[in-house]
């Protein structure tokens, strides 16, 4: 079995140490953003050698973020390059900017694609967006690392995706877990056998039964865990037991809303410390669930293993491949004054997700909303009419009724 680097393979002691050297560093490193003045005000970044010391620091929160980027556009001071110096800006919704360079794997993403069978010879054709939001761009860097060639084929337009995959020879896909399945069934319908035998994928649920019906049709498939702030978390490997956490992030469990680690095993937030020194995150929370998993992996990875994702700590919910935020609830609701209540509702169809809108109303335009709902949430809902107290008075806009188990 190949891996990425040596790093994956360290033993706990040599891991420990170069966290030792590696923690301190980032810490100074991170006192040069202005955004750390206050957070990192009066923290000895010597003493801060372990996850135990790390926990001490403050949690920076994505609210945090969006809110310190309203002040000082478009990073919020948390980088310590200017925006000219980055390759690119992007803008996630929020809205939140984020930076990116395309050099030296910036995203981490290489080391999960080569834990995918991906690499030198293979022809990826990576379905992630390229417009504004980052995944295009991240995975297509990471197959840069691995030596892949990219068809950067974005999303939609199916029946081209599929003649491109005919016609270049893609043998890997990049993309959310369902958008491969549309694809094959398009093929399918145009009587055209493709040659992709595996998948990269992430910014969904992939569901047990979608990932048999890869592997029924010959493609292992395999996810990861990123965001467009820090890139690469954590990732499968062939023994898909559990996700092995990148090797250039500090992961910890907390319990939501305070900090504070739990025990192995027991689920709370993921709060990631990232090494990258262009934009060194400290403990920042990204709202996700998630657990410990004891022992290695069979791969001969060593490092820690997490459940994967386990559902959010908070409201805000991954729908499509997209995070939709309370946040944009509200402006929906306040883009229309006859609307008084509205509730986002993410569920299951087939293996595919599914956004319903249910509004509360006397009366309004239900195609102006459906507009609205594209705008504020940068994707297309079902819109569902309910008279007014209809919804129930328990403060939940963003409803995630979908089963992860099936």
């Amino acid at each position: 079995m190949s891996f990425f680097d040596r790093l994956e393979t360290r033993s706990t002691d040599e891991r420990a140490s170069a966290l030792a050297q590696a923690l301190p560093a980032q810490i100074v490193n991170a006192m040069k953003a202005p955004g750390y003045e206050t957070l990192l005000s009066g923290v000895d970044a010597a003493s801060v050698t372990d996850a135990k010391a790390l926990a001490e620091l403050p949690v920076l929160r994505k609210s945090d973020l969006v809110n310190a980027q309203k002040k000082n556009a478009p990073f919020g001071g948390f980088t310590t390059l200017a925006a000219h110096q980055m390759d690119h800006i992007f803008q996630s919704p929020g809205p939140i900017y984020e930076p990116g360079r395309s050099s030296d794997d910036w995203w981490r993403m290489g080391r999960f694609l080569h834990a995918a069978g991906i690499g030198k010879g293979d022809i990826v054709q990576n379905c992630f967006g390229y417009h504004l939001t980052p995944a295009g761009m991240i995975f297509e860097n990471g197959a840069r690392a691995v030596g892949a060639a990219v068809i950067p084929a974005g999303t939609g337009q199916t029946e081209l995706q599929v003649r491109a995959a005919q016609d270049i020879g893609t043998t890997a896909y990049a993309g959310t877990p369902d958008y491969l399945k549309i694809i094959l069934e398009k093929a399918d319908a145009m009587g055209i056998s493709l040659g992709i035998t595996k998948a990269a994928v992430g910014g969904g649920a992939l569901f047990p039964s979608l990932r048999q019906y890869y592997a029924d049709r010959g493609i292992a498939c395999l996810q990861c865990y990123a965001t467009a702030d820090l890139g690469n978390i954590a990732y499968e490997s062939a023994a898909m037991e559990g996700m092995i956490v990148d090797e250039g992030v500090l992961v910890e469990i907390v319990r939501p809303g305070t900090g504070i680690p739990v025990a192995p095993g027991e689920v709370g937030e993921v709060v990631v410390t990232s090494l990258n020194p262009d934009y060194p995150l400290i403990r920042f929370a990204t709202g996700d669930l998630s657990a410990v998993m004891e022992g290695v992996s069979p791969c001969g990875r060593s490092n820690t293993r997490i459940k994967g994702w386990m559902g959010r700590a908070d409201q805000t919910t991954k729908i499509k491949g997209m995070f939709v935020r309370p946040e944009q609830v509200a402006d929906f609701v306040a883009a229309h004054p006859e609307i008084s209540k509205a509730r986002v509702i993410a569920t299951r169809e087939g293996d595919m997700d599914a956004l319903t809108v249910q509004v509360e109303a006397a009366g309004g335009d239900t195609d102006a909303w459906a507009t609205s709902v594209v705008a504020t949430l940068k994707m297309k809902g079902r819109i569902e009419q309910v008279l007014p107290g209809s919804l129930p008075n328990d403060g939940i806009v963003i409803d995630d009724q979908r089963d992860y188990d099936s």
